[in-house]
């Protein structure tokens, strides 16, 4: 006969259990035994289930159970909570929180009477006298043996030559040696202060004043440390921000004062809890976090001009982006400050004992650390690369384009770097350990760390593309670019090289490519299926494959005369009569320039033939009419006089492949012999060797008494002996026959 409690108990665990769970069983011995629960219980097996277990273990089982079901009905209420619910909630807590502080505000001296008196308690005098006395000593030996340091080490810092615009490598290596050397002398007076303070000190009075050294003496020193290597206060020349000395040393003091007010909050915090007052009962925690966020903005205020300049820099190639950053700095700390708080007092309100100990430990001020430093990193990145980017290869407009284009891309690798680097040190203030989060710590956590993770390496790889590429341009179009003393011509100029052609239609493939890759894989990792995004990418390439095959008309035709190296950018062709200087090419159609300034747009696809005259070199024959009397030999040994000369002439010598030649006579007019010239030379200087040999014929037939033939027209008049004798009638009849005559000379054939 069973006992209707104990009945009833087991119903209701049979009812809420969902799976099989183990209990334990008393014996008489105290020991436990494992009972089996099955998912589907007869009668029989009820009976058999209650027989063996005790009130105890079925009160267990039910309790464990109705726990079990309470937290995953929390969880399912949590989870359907909509944002208005959430944020009404946060602002419940914050608004708690904040009446909490209000109704403590008469604690805040007594809990801090308390600690003290506490502290006193504990030592009593004898204690305290013993407590200072010690901590002064160890103090001083500390500090000897960091100026023992000192010593040692200023041997090593060597004064640089110049100044960090002229010299920065120099100006560098002395800042970094002499923060380097200072923090040796910081660790070296901590860790001696920990040695004596062992010898001296006990277990307790160590606890009690090892919180004063490190954040009340040795944190604000690093700081200064850190202040003096960034801002260098009292030496303007070496200065790696761009600063001046006003608000160099107005920063430098106030960050000073800052890192001061972090550590006493930290100390005396840190203090109050070890002394018996938690930082709950008077909230003082509250009251110097806000201080620390108002100093800041004060700070950020009132230097916002020094501030806009340090992030402004000193580089000229400075782009809008820069500008907008530099002006909105200032504000941006004041806004990051405040965003701190905020944060700080919403975890605060959650009273979370794993957070409380985070805050404790200052991980919201290494996290606003980082985040009011990431603009001053990007000018650090902005000037390391102004300084040490290679030199600009060549000169002229396509060059610097090209060199801004570089410089650029190496400063946004260097942002995600940075921006990466700032990531991993908020993380580690937090304890978060991303790589075990994005291995599968948390589902929503892996899927965004590797979302983002694939992101930056895809942007990192496409700006280490283009940057290969703009490299690799940059040289091919300098080597390739026109000097501005020559003159383009109907037949057209030198084009560029091979890669120069090729390499812009290869930056944009490539681009595109990383783009669409490293999406899709990202869009992958936050557990979006991309097969149905594949799918319809296929379908949509088949349906412009067949819709617009005279667009893949035009692109194949494109690739095909690519490999086929017809034509490259800057060179002059004709394709089918339009004639031009390749301006520009895409992957469907080209563009030419007319010598008279038109461009032509044609695709590839119509193109049936294309006559390149601007490939390999160019002959160029020019012909000169003088009189029959004038000897054939004379004139070619002018000609080759002149070939000679253009050919050591520096500035025409390399323009030429052959140099400048008679042809003799070539043929003959009613006006004199035609003699023909020729010379070979580079394309796209053919037109300036041609200006020049002109004006040196001309020059040298003037000097050999050579003249150019003219047309003439000679009227043969009989009795002409008689000229004098003539009337104005027959005068007017022989002009009239002349002018006749030359009208007929003029006329086409």
């Amino acid at each position: 006969m069973f006992h209707p409690f104990r009945l009833l108990l087991a119903m209701l665990s049979v009812i809420l259990l969902s799976g099989p769970l183990a209990a334990q069983e008393s014996g008489t011995s105290g020991s436990t035994a494992s009972i089996s629960i099955p998912e589907d219980l007869t009668p029989e097996q009820v009976d058999d289930l209650v027989a063996r277990m005790s009130d105890d273990q079925v009160r267990a089982i039910l309790l464990e159970r109705l726990d079990a079901v309470a937290a995953q009905q929390a969880e399912t209420t949590q989870a359907r909570k909509g944002l208005i619910q959430t944020i009404s909630d946060t602002v419940t807590s914050m608004t708690a929180s904040w009446l909490d502080v209000i109704r403590k505000i008469p604690l805040l001296v007594s809990a801090q009477v308390e600690a003290f008196s506490n502290f006193g308690a504990n030592f009593g005098s004898s204690g305290l006298m013993s407590l200072f006395g010690f901590t002064f000593l160890a103090l001083a030996i500390g500090y000897a043996a960091e100026n023992v340091v000192g010593l040692w080490t200023r041997r090593w810092i060597k004064v640089v030559d110049g100044d960090a615009s002229s010299n920065l490598r120099g100006a560098v290596t002395f800042l970094f040696k002499r923060f380097l050397f200072e923090f040796l002398g910081l660790l070296v007076f901590y860790y001696t202060l920990v040695f004596v303070g062992r010898q001296l000190l006990n277990e307790q009075q160590i606890a009690q004043a090892a919180p004063f050294v490190f954040y009340m003496i040795w944190f604000p020193r690093l700081g200064a440390a850190i202040s003096r290597f960034i801002l260098a206060p009292k030496q303007h020349d070496l200065r790696l921000v761009n600063v001046d000395d006003h608000w160099a040393k107005y920063l430098h003091r106030n960050l000073i004062g800052l890192f001061l007010l972090i550590g006493f909050t930290l100390f005396i915090l840190d203090f109050n809890a070890l002394n018996g007052v938690m930082p709950g009962e008077s909230r003082l925690g509250f009251w110097l976090n806000t201080a620390i966020h108002i100093y800041i903005g004060v700070i950020a205020w009132r230097a916002r001009d020094g501030l806009s300049d340090m992030m402004r820099g000193s580089d000229p190639d400075r782009t809008r982006f820069d500008e907008e950053v530099a002006r909105l700095y200032p504000y941006l700390a004041i806004g990051v400050s405040a965003g701190t708080w905020l944060l700080v007092e919403y975890l605060s309100a959650q009273r979370n004992p794993a957070v409380f100990e985070l805050l404790a430990h200052g991980a919201h001020f290494t996290t606003m650390f980082w985040l009011l430093i990431a603009p001053a990193l990007d000018t650090l990145i902005r000037g390391l690369v102004r300084h040490l980017q290679p030199p600009m290869l060549g000169d002229g407009p396509v060059a610097e384009r090209a060199y801004k284009s570089t410089k650029r891309s190496y400063i946004r690798i260097g942002r995600v770097l940075a921006g990466i680097l700032i990531i991993l040190m908020i993380a580690n203030a937090w304890d978060l350990d991303l790589q075990e989060i994005a291995g599968g710590g948390t589902e929503s956590g892996s899927k965004v760390i590797q979302f983002f993770i694939i992101i930056a390496v895809g942007y990192i790889l496409n700006e280490a593309v283009s940057l290969w590429i703009n490299r690799r341009l940059a040289k091919e179009q300098t080597a390739a670019e026109q000097s501005p003393d020559e003159e383009a011509g109907e037949g057209g100029g030198a084009g560029g090289s091979r890669l120069a052609t090729v390499l812009p239609l290869l930056r944009v493939t490539a681009q595109v490519s990383i783009a669409v890759i490293f999406l899709l894989l990202a869009l992958g990792a936050l557990g979006i299926n991309i097969t149905p995004l594949l799918a319809g990418a296929g379908v949509l390439g088949l349906a412009i494959g067949f819709g617009a095959q005279k667009l893949v008309a035009d692109i194949v035709g494109g690739i095909f005369f690519l490999i086929d190296d017809a034509f490259r950018v800057g060179e002059y062709v004709d394709v089918g009569g339009t004639m031009g200087t390749v301006e520009k090419i895409s992957i469907r159609s080209m563009q030419l320039r007319h010598h008279r300034g038109p461009v032509h747009t044609i695709p590839y696809g119509e193109i049936q033939k294309l006559t390149n005259f601007s490939r390999d070199w160019v002959i160029m024959k020019l012909k000169f009419t003088v009189p029959f009397d004038t000897d054939p030999n004379k004139v070619k040994k002018i000609f080759k006089k002149i070939g000679a000369e253009m050919m050591a002439d520096e500035t025409h010598k390399d323009g030429f492949l052959q140099p400048f030649k008679s042809q003799g006579v070539f043929d003959f007019d009613d006006v004199g012999m035609i003699i023909r010239g020729k010379f070979m030379a580079k394309p796209g200087k053919q037109f300036t060797l041609r200006k020049e040999i002109f004006n040196r014929v001309k020059a040298a037939f003037k000097e050999n008494g050579i003249d150019f033939a003219r047309r003439e027209v000679r009227v043969a008049i009989p009795g002409l002996e008689e000229a004098e004798n003539l009337t104005e009638e027959q005068k007017a009849a022989v002009g009239a026959a002349a002018a006749d005559a030359v009208n007929k000379g003029e006329a086409p054939a």
